[in-house]
Formats: structure tokens, C-alpha cells, sequence
């Protein structure tokens, strides 16, 4: 295991059925004004909503209110955002909703007090926050981001079309997490694939980098192992407590900073997929799983004994007989099987996408050096037009 690392997560979780129970003590350690953060009202539909607000009550707390944060939060709502939060002086942001409710509150939360546009420090410069932090913690209800145990925040520019991810340092994690699996239940099907495969991705965008022997990778390969199992029960029965519950663990683990320890990483896929986003405001998962198998298509030679490993240590791939190439292909093709039967997008298509789009999508992607191979847009145009021409 090479490199050099500290680790540190400062975020605590409380995982369970009766998890919400801690909520009240948790709100104890916080200032009197709660900005109570959430989506498009799904909270109400399944009782969160009450349950949350008797508890803030209870608590004595002052509540204001920041709702209608969309799929893939905009610019445009972080500053109506803010203007809530300074007019009534917040002293702690509740997000109660999916990785989308979560990004976005961490991106409030570094940003109500930043001295210049938070655009232009955190998403253009990519520097750290330089002003006081409005502390925030969380009450999850769809997974698959990991925003939950992590500094990462998503903000779309909708003028520029660009969708850019900050992780922010420790200080902007969320205090504390709740996780109870039954909150996820009501997500349509759609939404659960789309967020079964996002965490498939993280995972994949830090397996596949790196030449030594390390550790994260082992603990990715369980982590990959147990997902598949436990994402093919809930794809057929939605409600089955343990699969959920496995999905979301995983899910936090796959992004908690943890198994990108002594890892390079690669995050191609989501430069692009993230880009698909911002031209067509598509769900985030669907565009990751869209463009996966033309980018790891695309860079296979490059990475050949990993993309080998993963298909016997995943996918079970028999390696008797066979090329490593040949073993490498036969794990992508498990993969995408695999996707095939949770129904997956696998076109870009099929999310909006117009042919004569996909050169501006190609220009405005990143290009990162992480994973085994540096694309450039020309490299990217390819992947793009492969995913749209792939059935």
C-alpha cells in the first residue's frame, strides 16, 4: 500500500429502525434556529415530515423553513438559499431528504458566511472556506451519494451548464447522520436502481487506479460482492428490510473517505456523467450508468491486471483457458449484464441526449489523471458516442 494519508470522519451515524430516537439529543448541541432543509415534499408523504418537526419542538428549537431542493441542485437555490439563512440568523441546517438535500445544505452551510460568490471560491477557485461554517447533520431517505459521511457538494450551474462537485474538508461533513432503511421504501424503482448504481460507481471510480497492493481494494471487492447480492434481492422484492439496509451501509462506506485511502482514484465517470447532467438534468445514477461500460471499454488495455482481478474477484469470471483480456472482457460483460437486470440506462439517449449535443457535453467535461488512462475531449466524444449508439 503506497503513499502517504491521514484519515479522519468526523461524522456520527445512527443506523437503524429506531434511529431517528437520537435526533432530539443531537439538536441539543446546536443554536436555537434550526433551518429545516428537504426536497419536494416526499418527507410528507411517508410521516418523516411530523415526525421531524414534534421532534425539533421538542427540543425547543426555532424553525425556518428551505424546501423544494431539486434532483440536481442549482446555483440559483444555494443563493435563495443563503438569503433565508442570513435574514434569519440559522444556527444549524437539519437536511432531512437524499444525497441531492444533503449536497446541496453542505454547500449552504460553507456558504451563507463566505465573504465573495460561493460560486467563483468553491466550484471555480476549488479553495477551502475561509469564513465560519453553519453546522449541519442529516436525516437520509434515498441512497446511493454517501453525502451523508462525507464533504462532497454538487451545485449545478444552469447558465454555464457546468455540474461540479467541491469536497469540502472536514469541518463541512455533517455532525451527525441518521440512517433508517425503512425511509427508502418509498422511493420508485427507478430512483433505487438509479441510486444502487451511483454507489457501484463510486466504488469502481476508486477500485480501478493504481498498480500496488492495497487494501482499500480488498475491502471494495466485498463491498462490490455484497451490493450485487443484496441489490438483485431488493430488485425483486423493494421491501426486504435486510437488503435495503445492506444498500444503504454500503452506500456510506463507499464514499466515506475510507477505501480511497492510498488510492489515486479516477472520477472520469462521473466528470462525464455529471456533464450528461447538466445538459439534460437526467438522474444522476442513470447517467453514470450510461456512460460506465464504453468508458471501461475504452481503457481496459490500460488497466488489464485490475480489470482481470475485478472480473474473477467480483464477477466470478472462471479464468481457466482464457486471456487476461479475455477474462477482462468477460467481467465487463457480467457488469453489464448485471446492469441489464436492474434496468439500467445504458444510452445517453435515451436521457436526452441529441447527437448533435455531445461535442459541447465532450468540451465541457474535466479530464482527470487518476484512473490508467488521461483522455482528452476527443477521447470523451468517442465514449460519448458509444454510449449513444449502444442499445
Amino acid at each position: 500500500m503506497l503513499g502517504n494519508f491521514s484519515y479522519c470522519n468526523p461524522t456520527k451515524l445512527y443506523f437503524g429502525d429506531e434511529s431517528l430516537s437520537y435526533l432530539k439529543d443531537e439538536l441539543k448541541k446546536y443554536g436555537n434556529k434550526v433551518l429545516l432543509v428537504y426536497g419536494g415534499g416526499s418527507i410528507k408523504k411517508i410521516g418523516l415530515y411530523d415526525e421531524v418537526i414534534n421532534i425539533l419542538k421538542q427540543a425547543n428549537k426555532e424553525i425556518f423553513f428551505d424546501s423544494g431542493v431539486m434532483p440536481n441542485p442549482t446555483l440559483e437555490k444555494l443563493y435563495e438559499g443563503i438569503k433565508i439563512a442570513k435574514d434569519n440568523n440559522i444556527d444549524f441546517i437539519l437536511a432531512v431528504g437524499g444525497g441531492s438535500v444533503i449536497d446541496y445544505s453542505k454547500a449552504l452551510s460553507a456558504s451563507i458566511h463566505c465573504k465573495e460568490d460561493p460560486w467563483k471560491r468553491y466550484y471555480e477557485k476549488m479553495l477551502e472556506p475561509d469564513c465560519k461554517i453553519v453546522p449541519m447533520g442529516c436525516v437520509l431517505t434515498m441512497v446511493g451519494t454517501g453525502s451523508e459521511m462525507n464533504g462532497g457538494a454538487v451545485i449545478t450551474n444552469t447558465d454555464k451548464k457546468l455540474k461540479i462537485g467541491h469536497v469540502f474538508n472536514e469541518e463541512v461533513f455533517p455532525k451527525f447522520a441518521i440512517l433508517n432503511p425503512k425511509y427508502t421504501y418509498s422511493l420508485p424503482h427507478y430512483q433505487m436502481v438509479a441510486g444502487i448504481f451511483d454507489i457501484f460507481s463510486h466504488i469502481m471510480e476508486q477500485y480501478f487506479s493504481d498498480f500496488d497492493d492495497n487494501t482499500s481494494d480488498y475491502i471494495m471487492e466485498g463491498l462490490m460482492n455484497s451490493l450485487i447480492n443484496s441489490s438483485l434481492i431488493a430488485n425483486k422484492d423493494p421491501l426486504n428490510y435486510e437488503a435495503r439496509s445492506n444498500i444503504m451501509w454500503i452506500a456510506t462506506w463507499a464514499l466515506n473517505t475510507l477505501v480511497a485511502k492510498g488510492k489515486t482514484t479516477d472520477w472520469q465517470v462521473h466528470m462525464i456523467g455529471q456533464q450528461v447532467g447538466a445538459f439534460t438534468n437526467a438522474t444522476h445514477g442513470m447517467t453514470l450508468s450510461a456512460v460506465s461500460i464504453p468508458y471501461y471499454r475504452y481503457i481496459l488495455k490500460d488497466g488489464l491486471f485490475k480489470f482481470k482481478r475485478f472480473a474473477i474477484n467480483v464477477f466470478k469470471v472462471d479464468p481457466k483457458n482464457k486471456s487476461d483480456e479475455e477474462i477482462a472482457n468477460e467481467g465487463l460483460n457480467c457488469l453489464l449484464d448485471y446492469m441489464k437486470t436492474l434496468n439500467l440506462v445504458l444510452s445517453i439517449k435515451d436521457l436526452g441526449v441529441k447527437e448533435d449535443m455531445i461535442d459541447d457535453i465532450a468540451n465541457s467535461c474535466f479530464c482527470n489523471q487518476g484512473g490508467y488512462k488521461t483522455l482528452n475531449h476527443d477521447d470523451i466524444k468517442k465514449i460519448l458516442l458509444e454510449s449513444y449508439n449502444q442499445e
